[in-house]
């Protein structure tokens, strides 16, 4: 029998309706594209699969992925938008138009009060490789591995002060209960 997921208070059995239901990405609102874009591709390797912009609605939404060389990406662009919205585990930037023009706009990230939400997370193979990284390349952090009650666990921050969390698999093995 294959794994059917942790049971829990207000989990129920995955209806057969759902079969194929994956979560794509998740959308964070961006300041600066160009800012936004040269960190995420820069420090963590991400790749834009593609740009949709909204002229009427003045807003731009920038679909972002680490890819893998079996990866195969349509080149055509309505194959490759379709085949974006197939994949799991990608990040949507989206800048509305004009915010990189306004000097004290900014947004909230989540984790200053009230709080909502929290962080996007990424594996990486070795994390004191990746920590060593981020300082070369002066990413902010709110937390090394080496601190706090949770070692092996970085936490740093991207240009519009949303948090990631930086994580290696075989270290995350033995947390919690």
């Amino acid at each position: 029998m294959s794994f059917s997921g942790e049971q829990h208070p207000g989990v129920s059995a995955s209806a057969p309706q759902t079969q194929g239901f994956r979560l794509n990405h998740t959308m964070l609102r961006v300041k600066d594209p160009e800012r936004s874009l040269a960190f995420y591709s820069r420090v963590f390797g991400m790749q834009v699969l593609r740009r949709l912009d909204f002229e009427e609605m003045r807003f731009s939404l920038y679909f972002l992925a680490n890819l893998d060389a079996a990866d195969q990406v349509p080149e055509e662009t309505e194959a490759r938008t379709a085949w974006t919205f197939s994949q799991k585990g990608l990040l949507e930037l989206t800048h509305n138009w004009g915010t990189e023009e306004q000097e004290e706009f900014a947004y909230h990230d989540g984790n200053a009060e009230p709080q909502g939400f929290g962080h996007i997370c990424f594996s990486v193979p070795d994390l004191n490789a990746a920590q060593a990284w981020f300082d070369e390349h002066a990413v902010t952090f709110v937390k090394r591995a080496d601190q706090g009650k949770m070692k092996d666990v970085i936490f740093v921050k991207d240009p519009d002060g949303y948090w990631i969390e930086v994580i290696q698999a075989d270290l995350m093995a033995a947390m919690g209960d």
